[in-house]
């Protein structure tokens, strides 16, 4: 299985992204449903609003940010379903933050 693919929400949507899936809690600001093409929105595999404003509040503590997310994801089925997903087709993760190589979706990914 092939990891999933990165990419903000707010860049084009192309062919090669697969089935697109948005892994944020909150909709991206200023983007119109069908400018974003999500495929599938899964809320429930985000991080939790108070770790969500807390790793904003304080970017710079990435890993424990990593470690505190990977701990809410214990169990979670929303998580199972991408794992699912993830296994039957290419899918890209979508994400709003701004930081591409520190966010959400990429603890997602290596968790995939």
């Amino acid at each position: 299985m092939p990891a999933p693919r990165l990419k903000r929400v707010y860049e084009a949507p192309a062919a090669a992204d697969g089935m697109r899936v948005l892994v944020d809690r909150l909709w991206p600001r200023g983007l119109s449903k069908d400018k974003a093409a999500v495929d599938l929105w899964l809320k429930d595999v985000a991080p939790s609003d108070a770790l969500r404003r807390e790793f904003h509040a304080h970017p710079e503590r990435f890993d424990a940010f990593r470690k505190a997310y990977v701990a809410e994801l214990h169990g979670n089925e929303a998580l199972a379903e991408l794992r699912a997903l993830a296994r039957k087709r290419k899918v890209t993760l979508l994400f709003a933050a701004k930081d591409d190589a520190h966010n959400n979706a990429v603890v997602l990914r290596d968790l995939l």
